[in-house]
């Protein structure tokens, strides 16, 4: 038997940890990651090669980046997750607020700004494209927080709650375009307060921190609202197969209690990343005033000691 034209299933058998993990691959999912990866992989290769550095802890970052949304969309996650609300949950905020974090810690569009070549005289190149795609008044829409943060919201909230979710859960093509954009959602909310890539919006680090906390609670509040609920709210879950042995309503509270605990597992990754971008930068600013210092005689500070001298005579 069918479940929404996909071609999946639904007589699969009780949900477990070594089921869910068994390979089972989206093709669309699985050629996006190998790509990828690819890609990430020529553009550190490039740099090498000519005698560049590219930091090990960005490849790792954006390589387990990587994996986790082939984790959940190449395994029989996927497959559970067309009939199982907490399975689907767990996918969700995966691909939407884990994956996001880490390929952005992988800094991939500053690694192609400085990999692809640079086009010759009035042409345009991919390095080009890039360059003009990020200062374009499209990119400074979509990484506005006015806009990133709406989406964030409206990515649970519109989505969940109207007959949205259903129409898209009755398609392949429609399942793939909802977790693309989950993924993509993620990306231009997070672009911005993690600050690696270069970007429209480049807050200041106590504006990240709010821009973070603004999004957050809502998710909370989401998954709160599916963990009180006396009914099942999701038409596409309301009658699991007999096969899973599970409740409809049980398993809607379970997927309410992931979705409220992801809302603070990204908040402690990103705050971590960002108390250390903070401090580094710091370290880099007192590096080049030290710098500064050796080169003009410390002209600064003998300004503001025949200031603070000049005051002494006035005093007098």
């Amino acid at each position: 038997m069918d479940h929404s034209g996909h071609g999946m299933t639904m007589d699969l058998p009780p949900f477990t940890l070594g089921r869910g993990l068994e390979f089972s691959p989206d093709l669309f999912f699985l050629i996006g990651c190998l790509a990828a990866l690819g890609l990430y992989g020529w553009g550190v290769a490039r740099l090498r090669r000519r005698g560049d550095a590219w930091p090990i802890s960005r490849t790792v970052f954006f390589t387990v980046g990587v994996l986790t949304v082939a984790l959940v969309m190449c395994t029989k996650l996927n497959d559970y997750g067309m009939v199982m609300f907490s399975v689907h949950m767990v996918q969700h905020m995966v691909i939407s607020m884990l994956s996001p974090i880490l390929l952005l810690l992988g800094a991939p569009v500053t690694l192609a700004l400085r990999a692809l070549p640079v086009a010759g005289r009035g042409s345009l190149g991919p390095r080009e494209l890039l360059l003009k795609l990020l200062h374009s008044r499209y990119m400074r829409v979509v990484t506005h927080p006015a806009f990133t943060i709406s989406m964030f919201i409206a990515s649970l909230y519109a989505l969940y709650f109207s007959p949205l979710f259903d129409f898209l859960m009755g398609s392949k093509a429609g399942h793939i375009g909802m977790m693309v954009h989950f993924l993509m959602v993620g990306l231009v909310f997070f672009w911005p307060i993690m600050g690696v890539d270069p970007g429209p919006h480049r807050p200041g680090y106590v504006m990240r921190m709010l821009e973070l906390f603004a999004g957050m609670p809502f998710h909370a509040f989401f998954g709160i609202a599916m963990m009180m609920a006396t009914q099942p709210l999701v038409e596409s879950y309301k009658n699991p197969p007999a096969s899973l042995g599970i409740d409809a309503l049980a398993d809607q509270n379970a997927a309410g209690g992931i979705a409220w605990a992801f809302s603070e597992i990204p908040s402690v990754l990103v705050l971590i990343a960002l108390v250390y971008q903070w401090y580094h930068s710091e370290q880099r600013q007192a590096v080049r005033k030290d710098r500064a210092a050796d080169r003009d005689g410390d002209k600064e500070l003998e300004a503001y000691n025949a200031y603070l001298a000049s005051l002494q005579t006035r005093s007098r």
